[in-house]
């Protein structure tokens, strides 16, 4: 195999950095995560159900909140790995583009 696709490899399956775009968080954090998008997801559910039994509006829209919040909870996580693994890594690579990435980023976190 040629030597700089098999590095070009490597990079994909273990760097948030690469081309690919993928990440590589620790087993704890993925955890943490999926544990957390499990709980929003039975959120969520649980929200279906209250509009189908015509839940006063007021008691579902408490319910979105708190399934927001915990949303915006995940994204703070992820944000937070992702700028202390991915961007510093890119930046001590000399790849200064991903500060505007990372703006674009929290730009977008904020418009909720």
């Amino acid at each position: 195999m040629d030597k700089e696709f098999e590095n070009e490899e490597m990079l994909e399956e273990n760097c948030c950095c690469s081309s690919g775009r993928s990440s590589h968080h620790n087993e704890k954090t993925k955890k943490n995560l999926v544990s957390r998008l499990n709980r929003i997801e039975g959120q969520i559910r649980g929200i279906k159900g209250l509009i189908d039994k015509d839940t006063y509006c007021d008691d579902v829209i408490t319910q979105i909140s708190a399934a927001q919040a915990a949303l915006n909870s995940v994204a703070r996580i992820l944000l937070e790995a992702h700028m202390k693994e991915c961007v510093v890594e890119r930046i001590q690579e000399g790849d200064m583009e991903v500060l505007d990435e990372v703006l674009v980023t929290i730009q977008k976190l904020m418009k909720k």
